[in-house]
């Protein structure tokens, strides 16, 4: 039995996209253009927008792709380039404001018990303005932390953590009305 090294064939693909094989192209895009696509969907509202944002960005990638080292994940890498693709996008449309160091504290929304599907949540998420859905996103889903998101949008760490402060608690207001709803109580 033959034992091949997944890695070794990742950096032999990476090297020959590196030198414009289309067909090694093609197979990183067709590995990681579903994955991408729910990425820039987080961010982006309408479909269609993520799809160009996606597609832009895989162009962004393949330009850049001599300069990835092989330090972390090569998805993750990719990741980050659509992340960076669609805050660019937002802040070019000026879809976001943020309220400025707001008194915040730590609440329990993380544990949510709902038998909401994945689109209800994202119709959830979508609903909440800009700035909030930007650092949920960022924090609750991709994990950054708010030093790292204050430094990705330019503020300050305070107004982070108050925007995820005010996301967490509509959101929680959102999920609350639609279980009373669902339960016949609204």
């Amino acid at each position: 039995m033959k034992v091949i090294n997944l890695h070794q064939e990742e950096h032999e693909t990476i090297r020959l996209a590196v030198e414009n094989n289309r067909q090694a192209q093609q197979m990183i895009y067709t590995r990681f253009s579903p994955k991408m696509l729910s990425v820039c969907r987080q961010y982006i509202k309408d479909l269609h927008d993520a799809e160009d944002l996606m597609i832009t960005a895989f162009m962004k990638v393949f330009t850049n792709l001599k300069h990835f080292e092989y330090k972390g994940s090569f998805e993750g890498w990719i990741r980050r380039i659509m992340i960076n693709e669609c805050l660019s996008y937002i802040r070019a449309k000026k879809k976001v404001s943020f309220l400025e160091d707001e008194y915040y504290q730590e609440d329990s929304f993380n544990n949510i018990e709902s038998n909401f599907s994945v689109d209800d949540i994202q119709f959830l998420i979508d609903a909440l303005p800009e700035g909030y859905k930007m650092i949920f996103n960022l924090y609750a889903i991709e994990g950054y932390k708010h030093q790292e998101i204050a430094n990705m949008l330019g503020i300050s760490e305070s107004t982070s953590k108050s925007q995820l402060h005010h996301a967490r608690k509509m959101l929680q207001e959102q999920i609350n009305k639609l279980k009373n709803y669902s339960n016949g109580t609204e």
